[in-house]
């Protein structure tokens, strides 16, 4: 199988992963707003950790993507920028892989 199909499979693993915890959470929740989301990340140290730790990743995602997507010339790289943050980077970073390979393929075989 190509990389490429293996970073596409995690970007679903990565959405259904996710999505599965905040479908419960709107399920279950009384107040389902956004703020009342992001003060629930907050409430035990654990919880802030693992969300310092995503942030620092996300971060670092971004401005890795944002110059390796100039300097392959990768396009509508913009998009998984407000993707992460309504979805999930665990769904962006392996998609943006998938769109990498797919531009290094075409870079490769003089398709560019």
């Amino acid at each position: 199988m190509k990389r490429k199909y293996t970073y596409l499979i995690l970007s679903i693993l990565g959405i259904c992963a996710t999505w599965f915890y905040n479908i419960q959470f709107f399920q279950t929740a009384a107040d389902t707003t956004m703020s009342n989301f992001i003060a629930e990340t907050m409430t035990t140290f654990p919880a802030k950790s693992i969300v310092a730790d995503i942030s620092v990743v996300a971060f670092t995602f971004f401005v890795w993507m944002i110059s390796e997507s100039l300097r392959l010339k990768i396009q509508f790289w913009w998009i998984l920028i407000p993707l992460t943050f309504m979805i999930a980077i665990a769904f962006t970073f392996p998609f943006f892989m998938f769109m990498r390979e797919n531009r290094l393929e075409k870079i490769q075989s003089g398709v560019a």
